[in-house]
């Protein structure tokens, strides 16, 4: 049984068990119980359920393994030839990794 839910803007595939790097989450603490109550599409077994736009009475239940990952860094170099114009910048995007306790359905 897998769900796809809707975290932070982003669309995830969720399974018991997996672990999936999300958007960082505010208040997220280690070890703790998150719901995400999006979810778009459910999968048990054959049987496939769409929202529309989300799945009722179906949410995915997480727990907190680690509350901010920093990701890689990203280089942004911007140039325009013979101009003398270059600029260069860099980020790290914030993460939380999660793992799957259960899929609701």
């Amino acid at each position: 049984m897998y769900a796809i839910v809707e975290i932070n803007g982003q669309q995830f595939k969720a399974e018991q068990g997996k672990k999936l790097f999300v958007h960082h989450i505010k208040d997220a603490e280690a070890g703790k119980t998150v719901e995400f109550e999006k979810v778009l599409l459910v999968d048990a077994d054959g049987a496939v359920t769409v929202g529309a736009p989300t799945v009722e009475g179906a949410k995915v239940v997480c727990e907190v393994v680690t509350p901010l990952v920093k990701g890689d860094k990203v280089i942004v170099f911007k140039m325009k030839r013979r101009k003398g114009y270059r600029v260069r910048n860099g980020h790290r995007a914030q993460f939380t990794e999660i793992k799957i306790k259960s899929v609701i359905a």
